[in-house]
């Protein structure tokens, strides 16, 4: 049998009202829905960070939490990536990266740095932003996504950049963001935005079903055939990777089952 990557599947945040007494059984304590949520899930996007930082203390209660084997991935803060010149971001990039992921230890996945859907692809701005992102943090492995969300990304010109500095471009599953399937990194970073909360598992079984079939090309070392592809002549290399799915509706109260039904399918199911 081939080797392959794991898959992991989580959801925004942790702290939802809506999800009490649908995701979070009825009773549970708030202060234990973490631990609850990162024994049902693989994964977690912490938000918060992307509008405020926190405390050192903050992310070790976060870490304490969790099992081994978690992960959390990180939005970086609105105040490295929406402004004029990305090249400027250099003292917000060290206030947040300071703040205190390094508590996360062995639970710190993915950076994501997510772009306004106004920010618009200009080579030698963006080189200069991924130019300053760091691969260590106190001897810490770090591992970067960007998320863009306006058409002039669906360049060969930047796939080229984020390839250089084996940065992972997120795919967006997503009604007007465009959609790109290009791996660039050792990673696959998904953010599937696409579900309701009229289905119990946001996304319909025969979809879930596609996007199970995808990532596991993608943790394979392959890529899916039905993505088109940016850069469509480049043979990205045939190595397995680790893949991570989150699911983002708006409403986002089916999030949860979606990403445990998805863990279902790809057989990665957290110990519980």
């Amino acid at each position: 049998m081939a080797e392959t990557g794991r898959i992991r599947a989580g959801i925004g945040g942790w702290t939802f009202e809506p999800w009490r007494g649908v995701f979070y059984p009825k009773g549970l304590r708030q202060a234990e829905e973490l631990e609850y949520a990162s024994r049902h899930l693989t994964a977690i996007e912490i938000n918060g960070t992307y509008y405020s930082t926190f405390k050192p203390d903050s992310f070790a209660k976060w870490r304490a939490s969790t099992p081994d084997g978690f992960k959390f991935s990180v939005k970086a803060s609105r105040f490295c990536t929406n402004r004029k010149a990305l090249s400027d971001m250099g003292k917000s990039m060290e206030v947040f990266l300071n703040q205190g992921l390094v508590e996360l230890g062995d639970r710190l996945g993915p950076i994501l740095w997510q772009f306004m859907a106004t920010k618009k692809f200009e080579p030698e701005d963006f080189e200069g932003f991924l130019g300053l992102l760091p691969d260590k943090l106190e001897g810490l492995p770090l591992r970067h996504v960007v998320e863009v969300r306006h058409a002039s990304f669906k360049a060969p010109a930047f796939i080229a950049l984020c390839r250089k500095y084996n940065v992972a471009v997120c795919l967006a599953d997503h009604e007007t963001y465009p959609m790109i399937a290009d791996v660039t990194g050792d990673l696959v970073y998904a953010r599937l935005q696409t579900g309701s909360d009229d289905v119990e598992t946001a996304y319909t079984p025969q979809d879930l079903d596609l996007w199970a079939r995808r990532l596991q090309a993608y943790a394979s070392g392959g890529a899916p055939a039905d993505l088109p592809k940016v850069d469509a002549d480049h043979s990205a290399p045939v190595a397995p990777r680790e893949v991570f799915a989150f699911f983002i509706h708006e409403g986002k109260v089916r999030a949860p089952a979606a990403a445990m039904a998805l863990l279902e399918r790809v057989g990665g199911q957290p110990p519980r």
